[in-house]
């Protein structure tokens, strides 16, 4: 296997054909709709070609920045939150080392993704004895949460090396002409690179969003276009259904949603996979989570998971589903030593690689939530690296956008986030909100009696 599989066979026993076919027939005019609308701008479908538009001489700029940028310096800091976070934190943490091996490599740390006081404290305690540059990413450079936090790390790194130098230090990844951040970087003399108009923040890892700061890390950005490109060309109107594996993905999980299982887990028995999974949750949570529809999305990470959860799944409420990202090949060798005493009743398994033990751990779970009426889809590639993430990652959006569609909801949009924010604002005593502030306040007031 060279390339992503998707298997369904443990959740044909609970659908019929005519569940599948009824959704299978939109996939068609659904395609057909992305691709006829993927020119204007007001429908942020601009990530739907991005893999083929994106130039060799384009990603070898960045990665050359992220050279000279990093050259000097022992760690890069990124702020930025939801997809201006997620994406590229997902794609650093697959491909990095679990533990650091070397103490010259350099380190990516993130901040802004969170409004937590010790969080951002101790960062900053930490940085006192570090060299570090920032990319900062932000469409308009208001946000809350990174907005405080580069206040924070661009007042202590000018404290630090001085106001000159730190502009020398400083990335800004945001809008082409407007906006507080533009701006700023315009005045300060920032090195900056654009966030195009026609493509949402959680559809961004790969636009220099992500780009930017998996370039820092030093992976390579030519594998992972290269993995998302095969996967546009598997995905596109011309490709059979059944050869196209984002439609089967997006038309089974609405299948089963009609049949009442209102909760996705997605799972995977690799640990450096976690924060892609985060990165699948807010793709899929804030695009189909609207009008009172959508299928929950939860992550678990098993086998972990399985000694608390694993009760639940098995045997609670019959409404979830799991997806398992599974991965073929690790990138080391260990397998179980035999002692004599034999204690703990493991010799059974001395002279099993770990990989062949984790495997059938996984066989057996989806063999065990499968006859506890749990479907199971699973996602197959045959290892972790910057091409099958970059399959990865264009095989989700792409589905994202035709489960949304096949939902009857926009999944472009997110206009519940809003909700939170006006309240935050309101408490805090935001010019412009002083009516909110007024009515929370009493809100509150009254909620205390």
């Amino acid at each position: 296997m060279n390339q992503l599989e998707i298997k369904v066979r443990d959740t044909q026993s609970f659908l019929e054909a005519r569940d599948l076919e009824a959704y299978r027939q939109q996939v068609p005019h659904i395609l057909s709709k992305l691709e006829d609308k993927r020119n204007d701008p007001s429908e942020f479908l601009g990530w739907l070609n991005l893999p083929e538009k994106t130039t060799e001489k384009y990603l070898e700029d960045i990665q050359q920045t992220a050279r000279s940028f990093s050259k000097n310096l022992d760690t890069v800091l990124v702020i930025g939150i939801g997809g201006s976070y997620l994406g590229a934190k997902a794609v650093i943490e697959a491909l990095s080392p679990y533990f650091s091996t070397s103490p010259s490599s350099r380190e990516i740390l993130f901040a802004g993704q969170n409004i937590d006081e010790d969080y951002h404290y101790e960062l900053r305690e930490l940085l006192e004895n570090r060299e570090y540059g920032i990319v900062v990413i932000s469409k308009s450079g208001t946000t809350t949460e990174p907005g405080i936090a580069f206040r924070i790390f661009k007042q202590h790194l000018e404290q630090k090396v001085g106001a000159g130098e730190a502009a020398q230090r400083i990335i800004a990844v945001t809008d082409k002409e407007k906006g507080a951040l533009r701006k700023l970087a315009d005045e300060q003399g920032y090195q900056t690179y654009v966030i195009p108009d026609d493509i949402g923040g959680r559809y961004s890892v790969l636009t220099p969003v992500g780009l930017v700061p998996i370039a820092m890390a030093g992976f390579n950005l030519k594998q992972l276009l290269e993995g998302a490109e095969a996967m546009r060309k598997r995905t596109t109107s011309s490709v059979a259904f059944k050869d196209n594996p984002a439609a089967r993905y997006a038309v089974m999980r609405n299948a089963l949603y009609s049949k009442g299982k209102a909760i996705e887990i997605l799972g995977t028995y690799q640990p450096r996979l976690y924060y892609f999974m985060e990165w699948w949750k807010q793709l899929y949570g804030e695009s189909e989570g609207k009008d009172h529809k959508g299928i929950f999305p939860s992550i678990a990470q098993f086998t972990t998971d399985l000694h608390s959860m694993g009760q639940y799944i098995q045997e609670g409420r019959r409404i979830l589903f799991e997806t398992i990202l599974s991965v073929e090949e690790s990138n080391h060798q260990l397998s179980v030593p035999k002692v004599s005493d034999n204690t703990d009743n493991l010799n059974y398994l001395a002279g099993k690689r770990m990989h062949q033990v984790n495997a059938m751990a996984e066989k057996g779970t989806r063999l065990a939530h499968s006859d506890g009426d749990v479907p199971n889809m699973t996602l197959c590639i045959p290892r972790i690296d910057e091409y099958n993430l970059g399959q990865l990652i264009y095989f989700f959006e792409k589905a994202c956008a035709i489960s949304g569609y096949i939902l009857g909801v926009n999944p472009f949009s997110q206009p519940g986030v809003e909700a939170y924010k006006t309240n935050m604002f309101g408490l805090l005593g935001k010019p412009g909100y002083e009516k909110e502030s007024q009515r929370l306040t009493e809100k509150l007031r009254k909620s205390k009696k």
